[in-house]
């Protein structure tokens, strides 16, 4: 069951209702029932007090969601229209999202396709609902992990030669930290191949990276591209629990499978701030693009104002790329220096050395 915050009491299953309530619980007062199909308990709520309680997209039988509003309580129903659940209790599974063969039917293309329409007032507040609930979720689901970010460029091609480096830094680090990306495809996607696969030998991370070389990109197939994942998944499953922070508002990136816990979110801003935010161990940065410098500085600016009890690694991958290509070390390094961020950025130039690092 949820903890008890003094007189809030936290239900988001009919087990959990129906264990209180056997209980002999006669007041639902400070109660917050979640996402609870109450179909069939009409007759056990009319036998209690519900007056100061709260119902989040729970399901009534005809006639019992007034009762209970006549009765005092608060219900705040799942808003017409809406694809997403504005009130879930849990991070997404890769199956909550892909549950139909034909992706354009899915629950992830759904969710992009609403999201992509003008929204009214309606459609605002579920939004700002939905990604309040992956908050909540979040927070319960990373409370006592040590959780190391892994970032980079979402355009890398299963069977290259930095994919499969991604994946070996997932692989070498999974058993250790929970690995964290940004849900997406590229190199997000190879680290969490490799955290799923850490607990076994590199020969099967060997051949799942074989297999899914045969469809390098979700373009201009996702429904290949997902399947040689969850192919990957079932043969090796169950993995190791990894986590991906993805966003709709980049909806033609499908969510990588290989992510075990999802937390998607519909606002890129609050998702940008979240994943930098839950990377309590710190956070390795692969060669990438515009969206990896971004956070390269977002992560800079943060550990910049903080103090030394606050503070986790940035490793920067690739001397050439980092240096050279999008010089982004420099400007970190003047940054750094001579604040209490300093001695924990550092530049390497291989996924090995990068390993080697944290480990120490």
């Amino acid at each position: 069951m949820r903890h008890t915050h003094g007189r809030v009491v936290d239900v988001t299953t009919l087990d959990e209702l129906d264990t209180r309530l056997a209980a002999g619980t006669r007041s639902l007062a400070g109660w917050r029932v979640t996402g609870v199909d109450l179909t069939d308990r009409s007759a056990a709520l009319a036998a209690v007090d519900v007056g100061e309680s709260l119902f989040l997209g729970c399901t009534f039988a005809p006639g019992a969601e007034e009762g209970v509003r006549r009765r005092g309580a608060v219900v705040v129903p799942q808003l017409p229209g809406v694809p997403l659940d504005t009130h879930r209790s849990a991070l997404y599974a890769p199956r909550d999202l892909y549950d139909t063969p034909d992706y354009g039917s899915s629950l992830d293309a759904r969710a992009y396709a609403w999201s992509q329409q003008p929204p009214d007032q309606d459609d605002a507040l579920a939004a700002a609902l939905h990604d309040h609930s992956i908050d909540l979720a979040l927070a319960s689901w990373r409370a006592g992990r040590s959780i190391l970010g892994v970032m980079g460029g979402h355009a890398l091609a299963r069977g290259s030669d930095g994919y499969a480096e991604a994946a070996r830094l997932g692989h070498a680090l999974g058993t250790r930290v929970t690995v964290a990306t940004g849900g997406g495809p590229g190199a997000m996607e190879a680290a969490n191949l490799g955290a799923f696969l850490s607990a076994s030998p590199t020969s099967v991370l060997d051949s799942a990276l074989g297999s899914l070389a045969g469809v390098p990109s979700f373009t201009p197939d996702i429904e290949s591209w997902v399947g040689a994942a969850f192919e990957v998944i079932e043969r090796h499953g169950p993995g190791v629990e990894s986590l991906g922070i993805p966003t709709w508002h980049y909806g033609h990136e499908p969510p990588n499978p290989f992510a075990t816990s999802i937390a998607k979110y519909l606002r890129n801003a609050t998702r940008e701030a979240i994943l930098l935010e839950v990377c309590n161990a710190g956070i390795v940065f692969l060669p990438g693009a515009g969206g990896t410098v971004q956070e390269i500085f977002q992560d800079a600016c943060e550990n910049y104002y903080a103090d030394e009890s606050s503070l986790a690694p940035m490793v920067l991958v690739g001397v050439e790329h980092w240096t050279r290509t999008l010089p982004a070390w420099p400007l970190l390094t003047a940054l750094a220096a001579g604040r209490a961020m300093e001695p924990h950025i550092h530049l390497v130039d291989t996924v090995d050395e990068a390993v080697a690092l944290l480990a120490s």
